[in-house]
């Protein structure tokens, strides 16, 4: 009698852990922002935002140079203007100052939209890839791997990343 209570209690034991073996997903891991990085249409995005910088760059360097000539000029012939004349113009230089500022402003605008416009269909594309890759393989979560994000701390789990440069043909 002991035999079979410990045999029922032993197939009981080895049906709920394989049922909870069964039950458990299956999760793999992928540095998707790596993989983007690696990406030959990213390279071309960075380079085109790269250019758009360098020319918001050279013409705020521009209106700095115009600025500074401007202030040096005034306050060299402050004291042969009269003082309703240097109200002017300092108000005008005042305008000059506001005027660059709202241009970094705008330039910097411009250019996180412009990344964000060329990166988005990059993105899309990797998560595409992630998800066909992820579902051939029967993988139920794909977790995002980024070193310093705080989200996730792989050990040996799967690591997408072989299959989805795969998929992309990288």
């Amino acid at each position: 009698m002991k035999q079979i209570t410990t045999f029922l209690f032993a197939a009981v034991v080895f049906f709920a852990a394989n049922t909870f073996s069964n039950a458990q997903s299956k999760i793999a891991h992928i540095d998707s922002q790596a993989l983007i990085g690696e990406m030959p249409a990213t390279k071309a995005a960075q380079a085109e935002i790269e250019k758009l910088e360098k020319t918001y760059q050279t013409e705020i360097e521009g209106m700095i140079t115009e600025y500074q000539n401007k202030i040096k000029r005034y306050d060299a012939e402050a004291a042969s203007q009269t003082d309703d004349e240097n109200a002017k113009r300092m108000q005008e230089v005042e305008t000059m100052q506001r005027s660059i500022r709202e241009y970094q402003g705008q330039a910097q605008e411009d250019l996180q939209k412009k990344q964000f416009e060329l990166l988005k269909p990059i993105a899309e594309k990797v998560q595409a890839a992630i998800s066909k890759v992820a579902k051939a393989k029967g993988i139920e979560y794909v977790l995002q791997s980024t070193p310093n994000n705080g989200i996730v701390l792989v050990a040996d789990g799967y690591d997408l990343m072989g299959d989805v440069k795969k998929e992309l043909g990288l």
